[in-house]
């Protein structure tokens, strides 16, 4: 990050504007256009020089383009990206006409949360039929989740949730993770969990399209990578679940864990076309052979039998040859 780019990328009113709303929350660039309100291709051309800088981050999803912040007071590449984080806070205390516009600015942020909610209550009425259909073959979500959240005791580190879908089990795990990324393929879900998601604080969440078949991360290391990677009613929709598992092994650190919650082997071929599930359940054998090959080692799994599916959760450790990580300690059957 370049000093002279870095400042001269502030020295305008509507950019510091930017990067006080972006703090807050990740936001579109019509979204942005409208709590400014300035026209879109006038926003659009602040965005470049931010994103140039360094001080922001494009993320395209279908035919919308999502801004975050790239420097906060906490988790900041590098020193410049804190100090400056801390002198954009320091500058509404210090500057009142500067924290008066922060301040309403924010408050139309109302306007933003509130037409997303709209849109995704929308959808959800939209949709309710089938997933009531789907949902009444299986047990209820609550005994599910409770079950999940006891195999995965303690903290989770940093949480991959894939195909994060309306990011419910993100949302679930937020106080427990020191960083969510929630990855789905559709644009529309992720602005369903991006609604679901917005009360958290702008650094905790990062939402990612892309695909679990060809995971948008570097490798991990013995420093980084995720230490918890979860996969929620999502392995079903793999044709080659054998690749999948291998690149949540590639993303996630040594001695982190993975978390599959899928459907035990069943006979309900209509799931197929009525619901694209590529796959009709996996046996326990299936999924320990999957992970072990993969390179996890599997740790555990619970059955939760509802009415004509059963749920499972299997659980797994990346292995390690090199180091011993003890943080995430291997899970025991219950």
């Amino acid at each position: 990050m370049s000093v002279l780019e870095t400042l001269r990328a502030l020295a305008d009113p509507t950019r510091l504007r930017i990067m006080r709303l972006l703090a807050s929350m990740e936001l579109a660039v019509g979204e942005l256009a409208q709590v400014l309100g300035q026209s879109q291709p006038r926003v659009s051309r602040h965005i470049k020089i931010l994103c140039d800088a360094g001080l922001a981050e494009r993320r395209r999803e279908g035919g919308w383009v999502f801004l975050r912040t790239a420097v906060s007071e906490i988790g900041s590449p590098d020193a410049l990206g804190t100090a400056l984080a801390r002198v954009l806070v320091n500058a509404e205390a210090d500057d009142p006409a500067f924290g008066a516009q922060c301040a309403e600015d924010r408050q139309h942020l109302g306007v933003i949360r509130s037409a997303r909610e709209a849109t995704a209550a929308d959808y959800f009425a939209r949709h309710a039929a089938e997933w009531d259909e789907l949902r009444s073959l299986h047990i209820a979500d609550g005994p599910v989740e409770a079950a999940l959240g006891e195999m995965l005791s303690g903290q989770i580190g940093r949480l991959l949730d894939v195909g994060t879908g309306t990011g419910r089990i993100a949302e679930l795990f937020a106080d427990r993770a020191v960083h969510l990324t929630g990855l789905d393929k559709s644009p529309e879900m992720l602005r369903l969990a991006r609604t679901r998601l917005q009360h958290l604080p702008a650094g905790r969440v990062t939402l990612v399209q892309g695909d679990f078949a060809q995971l948008p991360f570097p490798d991990a290391g013995l420093d980084d990578g995720f230490d918890t990677v979860l996969f929620h009613q999502v392995l079903h929709y793999a044709f080659a679940p054998q690749a999948v598992l291998a690149e949540a092994a590639r993303v996630t650190a040594p001695g982190g864990r993975i978390v599959i919650v899928d459907f035990a082997p069943h006979e309900r071929e209509e799931l197929r076309t009525a619901h694209a599930h590529a796959r009709l359940g996996f046996s326990d054998a299936q999924i320990a052979g999957l992970l072990t090959s993969a390179g996890f080692d599997p740790a555990g799994d619970r059955a939760l039998p509802g009415h004509e599916l059963i749920v499972k959760i299997w659980t797994g450790v990346r292995r390690n040859e090199r180091a011993t990580v003890t943080e995430f300690p291997r899970l025991a059957n219950p």
